[in-house]
């Protein structure tokens, strides 16, 4: 089996040796490397370039800054690997990792494995408990196990091993231009996947930093959550042949997620752009819970009048808990 490891790179100088150090670290196995240097202006490429020279697996693509999205699919159009491996490049992967995958895999569409997160200061945090699950489909394992608390969260793509025809036979490729593109990549994903295998060993360490794009305040990621949100049910609604009671929950909580107190403190007031946003007969139809029907009527009259039912909502909780 040969694993091609897909890295978007863009000014990460300072954490891209520690990614491709545990990278070529990796022993006893077939491998490529394939870093597309995404119009970075520091010192990354110089990096690249260095560690290409040294090792023959690394191949560097250069393009011109067009976002994560489009660095991930460069990097699938240019790989030969049998899976797919994505990669961050301030984040790495623990020693033994690709033999680990290699010898649990049995042909799988989707390998998924766990990981762990560090922060700046040196502060790492237990993982969560490892998932064993050796058959299920793509959708019973997105049913399973998507809206399941866990701080390295569900819809990440990092923690999957992903099989290269499955990919490419259902033209899965990252939406480009947007924030979230894990949001939309990874229901996809395991719709189409007939075979999934979930491994508990800890094989992913994703490093938290400020000015990382996950971590950036950009009132454009409030926008793109909505385009998810209509994305995803403009795709899944016409299709009855599978269970989308926990999919619909979530893509509701994305809709009115966007209205939250919280997300108005952090970008500002932005109820007037959301609301021309919203395919507001999608976030009805995705509505089907009593609750969220209840936030989807308050919504549709006033944004106002929904943060006040959350607010009552918590005040009650906290008098019932004391």
């Amino acid at each position: 089996m040969f694993i091609s490891l897909i890295i978007p790179v863009y000014n990460v100088e300072q954490c891209l040796r520690d990614c491709l150090n545990s990278v070529v670290a990796q022993t006893n196995f077939d491998y490529e490397v394939i870093c597309v240097n995404d119009g970075s202006t520091d010192g990354s490429l110089t990096i690249l370039k260095e560690f290409q020279k040294k090792y023959s697996q690394i191949t560097v693509i250069t393009q011109h800054n067009k976002g994560l999205s489009a660095a991930r699919n460069a990097g699938i159009r240019a790989a030969k690997g049998d899976y797919l491996f994505f990669l961050d490049s301030d984040d790495w992967i623990e020693p033994n990792t690709l033999e680990i995958l290699a010898q649990k895999q049995r042909g799988e569409d989707l390998v998924c494995f766990n990981g762990r997160r560090v922060f700046e200061d040196g502060r790492t945090e237990e993982p969560d408990s490892g998932i064993e699950e050796p058959k299920l489909n793509g959708w019973e394992y997105y049913g399973k196990y998507a809206l399941v608390r866990r701080k390295f969260h569900f819809v990440c793509s990092v923690l999957r091993l992903y099989g290269r025809e499955y990919l490419l036979e259902h033209k899965l490729f990252f939406e480009e231009g947007i924030y979230h593109e894990d949001n939309l990549f990874t229901p996809l994903a395991c719709y189409y996947a007939q075979t999934v295998k979930v491994i508990p060993d800890c094989l992913y360490v994703y490093r938290i930093r400020k000015g990382s794009i996950t971590q950036s305040v950009n009132v454009q990621r409030l926008y793109d959550m909505i385009t998810v949100a209509n994305k995803l049910s403009d795709f899944f609604i016409p299709i009855n042949s599978i269970d989308k009671s926990q999919l619909y929950r979530e893509i509701a909580g994305e809709y009115f997620g966007s209205f939250m107190s919280d997300k108005r403190k952090l970008y500002g007031n932005k109820d007037f752009v959301i609301k021309k946003l919203i395919n507001w007969a999608n976030f009805k139809i995705v509505s089907t819970y009593k609750r969220h029907r209840r936030i989807y009527a308050l919504l549709f009259l006033s944004p106002h009048l929904f943060r006040v039912y959350i607010w009552l909502e918590k005040r009650i909780k906290h008098i019932l808990q004391h």
